[in-house]
């Protein structure tokens, strides 16, 4: 394991897919002249809409994404790692996979993540969002190798469940990514305290690059990328705008955390009695 100087990216997406592109562009070669060998892009990066309807017409299948095509080539163009937080996947029963990819500084696809937990609630506000009724639930955990140590993958409303992080950190994930669109009407009360517990739980570095701002069709998220270390501390912090965060992290604190305090090792099975 070695430093390693990251970058999480901080969008505002809309509906136009060439625009977002355009502004996930600039600010990726931005983040590459600073020096970030490995940049992190939020959930939903090239497309976030309120509407259904819109994500889907506007998400072809996999082959045919030209969101992927140019960003694994922007990969290439400046030689870095990058972490596609999301992008919406047409798939084959009418429904999209919301897929995280992370692609090589060679521009090759290193893997793919589709997430796991919908995201199915009603907000304080009375607002209701149905994330089954349009995307296929991912079936598998993606633990990938990188230069710097095993990078665990998740998005967004993941963060809520702690057994898929354990998962990842007890086969070896030193950094865990958490790209998300966080409600604007959660995030002041969870997303810190969520991230830093998953960090504390596990040792590990999480980064966790976020969308920011209003979208069309009422969507509003909050912004705050965050990059935490092993300790729980927060190393970087963005503000409610678009824009770069940079973070210089040291992968070998992991397992220094880990060898001072080894919680991975110390799970134990247990019986449930219903009193």
């Amino acid at each position: 394991m070695a430093q390693l100087k990251l970058a999480c990216v901080q969008l505002n997406a809309g509906a136009d897919v060439g625009a977002n592109l355009e502004a996930a562009a600039r600010a990726v070669r931005h983040a590459a002249a600073q020096g970030a060998r490995f940049i992190a892009l939020p959930e939903y990066c090239v497309l976030l809409d309120g509407s259904g309807r819109v994500m889907r017409e506007r998400s072809p299948a996999e082959a045919e994404h030209r969101g992927l095509a140019q960003l694994c080539e922007l990969a290439r163009e400046t030689d870095a790692w990058l972490l596609l937080g999301s992008l919406t996947v047409a798939l084959d029963d009418a429904r999209m996979a919301n897929r995280s990819y992370l692609v090589s500084a060679a521009g090759e696809i290193v893997a793919r993540y589709d997430k796991i937990h919908m995201f199915d609630v009603t907000l304080p506000s009375g607002k209701v969002i149905r994330e089954s009724s349009a995307y296929r639930p991912g079936e598998q955990a993606a633990l990938a190798a990188t230069p710097w140590g095993l990078l665990g993958m998740s998005v967004c409303y993941d963060l809520r469940f702690p057994q898929l992080y354990r998962a990842l950190a007890q086969a070896g994930a030193v950094m865990l990514a958490v790209p998300a669109s966080f409600q604007r009407e959660t995030g002041p009360a969870h997303w810190h305290s969520l991230l830093r517990a998953r960090a504390i739980e596990n040792a590990a570095f999480v980064i966790a690059p976020a969308m920011c701002g209003e979208h069309p069709n009422g969507r509003s998220t909050y912004g705050h990328s965050l990059v935490i270390d092993p300790w729980g501390q927060v190393i970087a912090e963005a503000d409610d705008q678009p824009g770069v965060l940079m973070a210089d992290i040291e992968l070998e604190q992991a397992a220094n955390v880990r060898a001072m305090l080894p919680s991975l090792q110390h799970d134990r099975p247990f019986e449930l009695n219903r009193i």
